[in-house]
């Protein structure tokens, strides 16, 4: 599938942004993140500010070269809510203003750079923002349906598809993400290797399936919500595999 364009994942990124820290000054840095185990509200703030600015530095001084990203401040309360709330909106204004040529450096395959990163910080911030969710003891936010179904392509088709991940078999096996609302399909082909996904129709048989609607597969493939949120069918291990080794 095509990514969303950038103006729809911009303005994505600057509401679920604001609904992130909207949460967060709700609950109060001291809640605990029942998503992120050992986590506290300041923990999820500190780190996701962090990687806003991280992102930003790539996008508006150009660098072509890694960076690492900075620690979070020792700032806690409302001064850490704020905090947050200035590194997203300078991320936000970043991507905004950056030219469709932009040169940077990306570490996931994408159409431009500009692209990659509007992409990977409107679903970074979405799936932090679940995460101040449940500090609030609520069920995570459902994003819409096309947005969820471009945060799985991602997750399945590019994060995924690297050396690092841990989704593995010894015997070859295929896993089916079926996203029943909006039709997409895509087929995850386990091995011994990095898995390898595509976006198809049924094609060859499946050792095991998920389906459900694309927001409650796009949890449950973050392991934000469990797999009982989505049907599973055939062979249920794949699922439990996926869901003990897929942490980014």
């Amino acid at each position: 599938m095509e990514p969303l364009p950038t103006d729809v994942l911009v303005p994505a990124l600057d509401r679920e942004g604001r609904l992130l820290a909207t949460a967060a000054a709700r609950v109060g840095t001291g809640a605990t993140v029942p998503t992120c185990p050992g986590w506290h509200v300041r923990d999820l703030l500190r780190h996701t500010g962090a990687v806003h600015r991280w992102a930003t530095a790539f996008v508006a001084e150009g660098h072509t070269g890694f960076r690492r990203a900075g620690a979070g401040p020792a700032l806690d309360g409302d001064e850490l809510v704020e905090w947050f709330r200035e590194g997203h909106r300078s991320l936000v204004a970043a991507l905004t203003a950056a030219p469709q040529d932009l040169d940077c450096w990306t570490f996931l395959p994408s159409a431009s750079p500009l692209a990659f990163w509007a992409r990977r910080q409107a679903h970074e911030t979405t799936v932090h923002r679940m995460d101040a969710d449940t500090a609030l003891g609520a069920e995570p936010g459902a994003p819409a349906p096309e947005f969820a179904a471009d945060g799985i392509d991602e997750l399945l088709c590019a994060f995924h598809a690297r050396s690092r991940s841990r989704v593995r078999t010894e015997v070859p096996k295929v896993l089916r993400v079926r996203a029943t609302d909006t039709g997409d399909v895509w087929t995850v082909r386990l091995s011994a290797g990095p898995p390898r996904a595509e976006r198809t129709g049924d094609g060859a048989p499946a050792d095991c399936e998920l389906s459900g609607d694309a927001a409650l597969l796009y949890a449950t493939l973050w392991n934000r919500r469990p797999l009982s949120s989505v049907s599973v069918t055939g062979d249920a291990s794949l699922a439990r595999l996926w869901q003990e080794t897929s942490a980014i």
